[in-house]
């Protein structure tokens, strides 16, 4: 774990042992807000915390003193004195009890100083007993609820792949649209911002006949529990089905809570900007409108001088924004990363806007599809280009291609694009940057070919100076284009490498160099807050789908929706550009 990420874990778990003893609020929230700074930060913090250079630290924004004193303890001494403090004071299992749904810090705690209850094992034991439902707020239906929860927890196994989570939200939509009376029906929460992961999925809708609606919800054949069916939310455990298939190996939920949220016509945005969030966004928002003595909920934006009540706008997320004289936020945007203070939003990029794909595979290497199936499907999709990158010698495990391979397949590749209609096709390489940063085929080689995607692929537990020197060796070679998924992770799987990402943006802008937003879901990377530093310095970004399979293709929106976290124009994406201005660009590096 990068020195970034490992203190932002430290501060989240100080600011929850913070609430378990009940500190003063500014404590819990100013450790909180430590935490978010650090894990969107591109910049290895490490160097300057081990030089003890506070004056640098502090003149990053949102890092106080307080802040980079503790970051600087932690790199000189490798432990935060306030962090074991507190472990100290709090038994570690209260924390596991934090993760429970309804058990919030004030729970916990009550059960800690009541009932000595210190851990999960303790809570069942508690349970069993009787006891639990001697506290406050504690009847029959509450523990019952944290019973299941603790089932579910047990079963789940963690949060669910955005590109698993969407096919199904999208299925329960189409579903729920095909309901009699139901008139509108939309995904909301995490998934409609595109976030990496899902914890739990939320159906909005509105309908004339809200009992049918209620009961073709909870009466799908995946549905394994009924969690709750009141009159306007229904909630249930689902069964997630991965069990054949190309991901059979994924370590994936058994089952992921979805709620049904029934909303009136009338409340339809408020209520979809509600419960779209985030949290922060939407606290941003609130104070607002504030400002303009206006109260916003789910229901509506209302004028507080207005004794009728009525509100000002509620129907329509855009005449919210609106009448906060605001941009309609994108909803990957809505983060409470300077969206509502920044002015006039840019137009950041949308799925039509790409016309081409510079990373895929064939049967040459690991890909499922031949080069005239590849073809045929980039064509259909109105792309005007299409590069095959397949594997480099040294990726065995993937059939990577030897020298006398790869210069037979260019040929192959420029034979067939001359007798391929309405798409160029262009001869690459996926070529691995090898451990020293230097890359798999000779100068000579990679010269020969139309593009260069390089690509960490082993070595991925490097330290972060020796990662960012192998990359920056990489980006600074005259025959690269493209600098691919560049840390190597894989979501809930494999960390990959912690580079100074600061140094690679500002490299990569010297020597002209786009870095990939790989749009498998299971990779994301460059991820969202990399994405929107080498935005703001103007770094060409390329989103490629790394196709291997046909239905690869498919994960573009994904994609674009880290894309869209991360505030990219289409202007700075070489997928977006026209067939002239990318073709002279790809040139110009030979």
């Amino acid at each position: 774990m990068s020195f970034n990420h490992n203190a932002s874990a430290i501060f989240t778990r100080i600011a929850q042992m913070l609430e378990l003893t009940g500190a003063d609020r500014f404590r819990v929230n100013a450790a909180n807000k430590a935490s978010r700074i650090l894990k969107e930060l591109t910049t290895d913090l490490e160097p300057l915390a081990q030089s003890q250079d506070s004056k640098a630290l502090t003149a990053i924004e949102g890092l106080g003193k307080s802040t980079v004193t503790k970051l600087i303890q932690l790199a000189t001494t490798n432990t935060i004195s306030e962090h074991e403090e507190l472990s100290n004071k709090i038994p570690q299992g209260l924390m596991q009890l934090l993760a429970i749904p309804g058990l919030g810090p004030k729970t916990v705690k009550l059960m800690w100083d009541e009932l000595k209850i210190e851990s999960i094992d303790d809570l069942k034991n508690e349970i069993n007993k009787g006891t639990v439902a001697d506290l406050p707020r504690m009847g029959d239906k509450t523990i019952k609820n944290i019973t299941d929860a603790l089932t579910f927890m047990e079963s789940s196994g963690g949060r669910l792949h955005l590109g698993l989570a969407m096919p199904i939200a999208n299925h329960i939509v189409e579903h729920m649209l095909a309901v009699e009376g139901t008139t509108r029906a939309q995904y909301a929460g995490s998934l409609r911002r595109g976030q990496e992961t899902i914890g739990d999925i939320d159906i909005l809708i509105t309908t004339t006949n809200p009992q049918a609606a209620r009961d073709a919800f909870t009466a799908m054949e995946p549905v394994t529990k009924i969690l709750a069916n009141g009159d306007t939310k229904s909630s249930i455990r689902y069964e997630i089905s991965t069990a054949t298939g190309r991901f059979k190996d994924l370590t994936t939920p058994d089952q992921i809570q979805i709620d049904l949220r029934i909303v009136s016509q009338e409340s339809w945005g408020a209520a979809l900007a509600y419960f779209t969030g985030s949290k922060e966004h939407n606290v941003a928002l609130r104070k607002i409108a504030i400002k303009h003595n206006m109260t916003l909920n789910e229901y509506g934006l209302y004028n507080n001088a207005d004794n009728r009540n009525d509100p000002i706008a509620c129907e329509s997320e855009a005449g919210i924004y609106a009448a906060l004289g605001l941009d309609v936020v994108p909803p990957p945007m809505r983060q409470d990363r300077g969206e509502l203070t920044n002015g006039h939003l840019p137009h950041i990029i949308e799925l039509a806007d790409i016309k081409a794909d510079l990373h895929t595979h064939t049967t040459d290497s690991d890909g499922k599809l031949t080069l005239k199936e590849s073809a045929t499907i980039a064509r259909n999709r109105n792309f005007h280009t299409l590069a095959i990158t397949d594997h480099s010698q040294s990726s065995a495990i993937a059939n990577g291609l030897k020298p006398e391979r790869l210069q037979q397949q260019i040929k192959t590749i420029h034979d067939f694009n001359a007798s391929f209609d309405n798409l160029t096709i262009i001869a690459g390489s996926e070529v691995d940057i090898l451990v020293d940063g230097s890359l798999d085929y000779n100068d000579d080689l990679l010269n020969q070919l139309d593009i260069v995607v390089a690509s960490p692929h082993a070595g991925l537990r490097a330290k972060p100076k020796q990662a960012t020197k192998r990359l920056l060796k990489a980006i600074a070679h005259p025959a690269v284009h493209i600098l691919g998924h560049p840390t190597g992770r894989l979501i809930q799987r494999r960390e990959g490498l912690s580079p100074d990402m600061t140094e690679l943006i500002a490299a990569a802008v010297q020597h002209d160099v786009a870095l990939e937003i790989n749009a498998h879901w299971m990779r994301l990377d460059l991820r969202d807050t990399h994405v929107r530093a080498a935005a703001e310095a103007g770094c060409k970004i390329a989103i490629n789908c790394d196709v291997h399979h046909a239905a690869d293709y498919d994960n573009l929106i994904f994609g674009i929706l880290t894309a869209q976290r991360g505030w990219l124009t289409p202007d700075l994406c070489i997928n977006t550009w026209d067939h002239d201005k990318l073709h002279t660009w790809l040139k110009s590096k030979r």
